[in-house]
């Protein structure tokens, strides 16, 4: 039964995540730890491993996509592997962390994030972008398919910064921080939107490699919870992307929006009084 449960919540995940591209811990971590510790229909499941198993997952999602973007050369590498150096200490405080966290305690937390999240993507439609970064960066070109150039930048300090901070919260709950990481591309940095998702995803991809060798040494992914899901996301995933041709995608930004909004404050209700 538990594992049948898994491999669902894994389905919903990876279809929830290419619809809307967002990593798929996002809709993971909520989705378990309701069904395993609220319900308690998953045995011996603790926030901890709800992390483990999702960071697992998204190796397997990260270099699924990765690959699709290689393929369409909408990643930026440069940016990637930069992104990914102000990652790295980030992943492995997070997961530091989060080894220490009581179950009250990461509710709490993580229904906040949750709320952040549903509110960037409420928000991230009507922001206008921000031109000083490109101006006081390092400025790259792009031409696209339609041959219109894109200038996009960022000072290399800010984006270790910025990631470093991304990184943390993806360490701590087990997400992928495209949620984060798409918006900042755009609107700080001015890249074009799918270089953006391509370089977002080739960014999770690397971090979610290091997010679960931290999580794997700390011994936070029990592995026959894990399995299940893997193949799960992977055809939810594929489904995502069909659906993704054929379904508004504004409506289901809406439904996503609302999902975070009640997760959270589900979650912050279960972190506060238990």
């Amino acid at each position: 039964m538990a594992y049948l449960l898994l491999a669902i919540i894994g389905a919903i995940s990876g279809v929830m995540g290419s619809i809307v591209g967002l990593g798929g811990g996002t809709i993971l971590v909520p989705l378990t730890l309701l069904v395993g510790i609220n319900f308690g229909w998953i045995p011996g499941i603790t926030p901890q491993s709800v992390v483990g198993i999702s960071v697992i997952m998204m190796v397997f999602n990260g270099l699924s996509s990765t690959i699709s973007h290689m393929k369409a050369k909408t990643v930026d590498f440069r940016t990637g592997w930069i992104f990914f150096a102000g990652s790295i200490p980030g992943l492995m405080i997070g997961a530091f962390v989060n080894k220490g966290m009581d179950l009250p305690s990461f509710n709490l937390y993580f229904g906040i994030l949750l709320i952040v999240l549903s509110i960037l993507l409420l928000a991230r439609k009507y922001l206008k972008p921000i031109q000083w970064f490109v101006n006081h960066g390092k400025q790259m070109t792009f031409i696209d398919t339609h041959g219109d150039t894109h200038v996009y930048g960022y000072p290399i300090w800010f984006a270790l910064v910025l990631t470093f901070i991304i990184g943390f919260a993806s360490g701590l709950f087990g997400i992928g921080g495209g949620t984060m990481i798409v918006p900042a591309l755009i609107l700080l940095f001015l890249f074009p939107p799918h270089i953006a998702v391509g370089t977002s995803m080739f960014i999770v991809f690397l971090s979610a490699i290091v997010n679960s060798a931290s999580h794997i040494s700390l011994g936070h992914v029990p592995w026959l919870y894990a399995l299940p899901v893997i193949p799960g996301a992977y055809i939810g995933g594929t489904i995502g992307t069909m659906l993704n041709k054929k379904m508004n995608s504004d409506t289901l930004v809406l439904v996503l929006r609302i999902m975070l909004l009640l997760f959270g404050v589900r979650s912050i209700i279960d972190g506060i009084w238990g």
